[in-house]
């Protein structure tokens, strides 16, 4: 059952602040991940605590500079479970990992952090991981 959306508010607020997307239905993801020629970023957001403290934060500071991927989105595990579902979809054989951040290029996965990779990590070593695919996939 999603959580209230006046909890989930703040968390899908702080990541549109900073350009990125939400995709709320499957077609929608269908959509953005049909374009050819350009990278796509795709946050799996959660309301966890390793989301706000770790996530989200190492996103933005991985987009501030350096080589970006052309389009910016998000799905919410948990809210908007029809488009969370068909991103995952996407991302086999990687298992669903909530929060996470996924790179695709042309309608292809080409990086995934999970969850294990983000729990417990500081933003800035999260962010530099996150710089390091950008400039392999991005550049």
């Amino acid at each position: 059952m999603p959580y209230p959306e006046e909890w989930v508010s703040p968390a899908r607020e702080e990541l549109v602040k900073i350009g990125v997307r939400e995709l709320k239905t499957a077609a929608e993801v269908d959509e953005a991940f049909a374009k050819r020629g350009v990278t796509t970023l795709v946050v799996v957001n959660s309301i966890c605590g390793c989301a706000a403290g770790s996530a989200r934060p190492a996103i933005a500071d991985a987009l501030s500079s350096g080589p970006v991927p052309d389009e910016l989105t998000s799905v919410f595990a948990g809210q908007d479970l029809e488009a969370t579902e068909r991103a995952r979809e996407y991302f086999r054989p990687q298992p669903p990992s909530s929060p996470s951040v996924a790179l695709m290029h042309d309608g292809k996965l080409v990086f995934m952090l999970h969850r294990q990779q983000i729990e417990g990590r500081d933003p800035a070593s999260i962010s530099k991981a996150l710089k390091e695919a950008f400039a392999m996939y991005c550049a």
